[in-house]
């Protein structure tokens, strides 16, 4: 604790998070009077940022005000039944994360931290928001998910700065036509799982909102106003009770998705045929047809519609591929309407692509017969996920390095010959890599070295050898590893200190044995051995019976175990070749 406070009053930040704590240590309230001997109390600094998260605290001292430059506070995931008055005599905080905890009402002196900019207070038992936070005008983040809400306090609708919305699994029975009107800057609104009956005309001021989300309430009509949503990408009112949907939700000109299902729509108005949705959910409705101008949404990628009284359209068709039921729709239009659908460009699908990362964070670019990424990818900041696969890109521009934030990088089936190092190695969030069906030539000795964080790695397919099985074994966090196709004579001894690692997919490879090490796997749920060269499998194998769920042993000439215990699949199999260990 006394290293911790130390560094504290260096850094301005003090993380005690995980530490079992019942109480707050004193010194944290007064960590500049604790300077020792040894510091330089000239150079010491206040306090900023606390974190006490998943802890058991049961109460929080009024000392608190002695943060007089506290600007993030998080005591998420604790026994807390309430906040210290003292709360708002942090003029500094900006963000206060309370989620997790016991507290039924937030103090009314919570408003006079005006400068509050975040605040969660969502798993919690609250049943009203306090009036004082409208005081709190800089307020950009309100998330209170999972509460007892049944009314938004009128004050709020001074928080002209909020952006960021989430009330989720509430009991909201409304919504204020005055505060929807002041929130101009929202981009995303989630109301989703409430008791909303009616969505307020004012919605349409909301010009830049991005993702809106009121799924299961028992709201029966969308408004025409919604057409001003400009902005809007993705729209969720599944599980609600609509009859009908307005015209005007036809000329959203960035909407992606729409979700729909679980409603008693009659019908499908043909207006909202001009949409370019990718994904359109019209599931356990009331529809008996579809208008053939559906046929014309070209840029739809997912249309589902089971659940339907459908009368016009064959069970096969419904529930088949998309693109099958559009071409089929298509050909009920007139020669002249058919004629006027164009498919949409390469162009037009990137900028949609663009549109829907808006909010998701993911960029799908696959199968669009790419031969360079497109800067598009790099331009997205704060993009999470790309997918790049199924296309013929041949190599990695070094612009992608600057994708900080890049979790996720799949890049199946391309036509990738060089090890993309340079690249991979500026990527120091990436945490899912797969670049399976591609020409790669052999991985370089420290390829994996600069990928420490990987849980997902894909390589299978490739004609190259990995460099060494050390440096597999640098992998420490990975959880999932396929190595199809990589003409494995060998398994790869590398492995066995993969000790978190849950899938492996060794198949279709030339394995003629499994070492007995295999049992030290003792994460593993599903392995894959299928399409090799097996002829036993050692006993040990046996020990992973409490985690191993599925054994996939298809396609060996396995000689050691009877076709009727492999027919009766893993669970068998694993007990015969536990009960031969000789201390079974």
């Amino acid at each position: 604790m006394d290293r911790a406070l130390k560094s504290a009053r260096e850094s301005g930040s003090l993380n005690l998070s995980n530490r079992s704590l019942s109480q707050v240590p004193e010194d944290v309230y007064k960590s500049l009077d604790a300077v020792k001997d040894d510091e330089k109390w000239w150079e010491a600094v206040e306090l900023q940022k606390l974190v006490l998260a998943h802890n058991n605290l049961e109460v929080l001292s009024n000392d608190l005000k002695n943060l007089s430059l506290l600007s993030v506070l998080n005591v998420s995931h604790n026994k807390l039944s309430c906040l210290p008055a003292a709360i708002g005599e942090l003029a500094s905080l900006k963000a206060l994360d309370v989620s997790f905890n016991l507290i039924s009402n937030l103090p009314e002196e919570l408003g006079s931290a005006t400068a509050l900019v975040k605040l969660d207070c969502s798993n919690n038992l609250l049943k009203e928001l306090p009036c004082s936070l409208g005081n709190c005008t800089n307020l950009s983040e309100l998330k209170a998910t999972n509460n007892c809400i049944q009314k938004l306090p009128d004050q709020l609708v001074n928080c002209s700065k909020l952006i960021k919305f989430d009330l989720e699994r509430n009991k909201l029975t409304a919504l204020s036509e005055y505060m929807l009107r002041s929130w101009t800057m929202v981009m995303e609104f989630n109301a989703a799982k409430n008791l909303l009956t009616a969505i307020p005309d004012s919605i349409g001021a909301l010009s830049k909102l991005i993702r809106l989300d009121l799924h299961q309430n028992k709201i029966s009509l969308i408004p025409p106003s919604i057409m001003e949503c400009s902005s809007l990408t993705e729209f969720y009112m599944g599980t609600n009770l609509l009859t009908s949907l307005p015209a005007e939700i036809g000329v959203l000109p960035k909407l992606g998705i729409l979700d729909l299902h679980s409603n008693q729509l009659k019908e499908f108005p043909v207006e909202a045929c001009e949409l370019r949705l990718s994904v359109l959910d019209l599931s356990n409705n009331s529809l008996s047809g579809l208008p053939p101008e559906i046929g014309k949404m070209t840029t739809l990628r997912k249309l589902l519609l089971t659940g339907n009284p459908m009368r016009t359209l064959r069970s096969s068709l419904v529930t088949g591929p998309t693109p099958a039921l559009l071409k089929y729709l298509r050909s009920r239009l007139s020669p002249s309407e058919e004629e006027s659908n164009a498919s949409p460009s390469k162009d037009d699908q990137i900028a949609m692509a663009a549109r829907l990362c808006l909010s998701s964070k993911e960029l799908s670019l696959s199968g669009l017969g790419l031969t360079d990424v497109p800067p598009t990818v790099w331009e997205k900041g704060e993009v999470e996920k790309v997918d790049l696969s199924k296309n013929s890109i041949g190599e990695l521009p070094y612009e992608l390095s600057t994708c900080s934030s890049l979790q996720a990088l799949i890049l199946s089936g391309n036509k990738i010959k060089e090890w993309p190092g340079a690249v991979l190695a500026s990527l120091s969030n990436l945490s899912c890599l797969k670049l399976d069906n591609n020409p790669l030539a052999q991985i370089p000795s420290d390829g994996l070295e600069s990928l420490s964080k990987l849980e997902v790695l894909d390589l299978s397919c490739n004609a190259s050898s990995l460099p060494d099985p050390s440096a597999l074994s640098r992998l420490v966090l990975l959880q999932e590893l396929y190595l199809r196709r990589m003409k494995f004579n060998e398994f790869p001894r590398g492995l066995m200190s993969l000790k978190r690692l849950r899938i492996l997919d060794l198949s279709q490879n030339s394995l003629v044995c499994i070492p007995e090490d295999i049992k030290d796997l003792t994460s593993l749920t599903e392995l894959d051995l299928s399409d090799n060269n097996i002829t036993a499998l050692p006993p040990e194998l046996g020990l992973l019976e409490p985690s191993l769920q599925v054994l996939k042993l298809d396609g060996n000439p396995l000689r050691s175990i009877r076709r009727t215990i492999l027919d009766r699949g893993t669970k068998a199999v694993l007990k015969y070749l536990k009960d031969k260990l000789p201390d079974a």
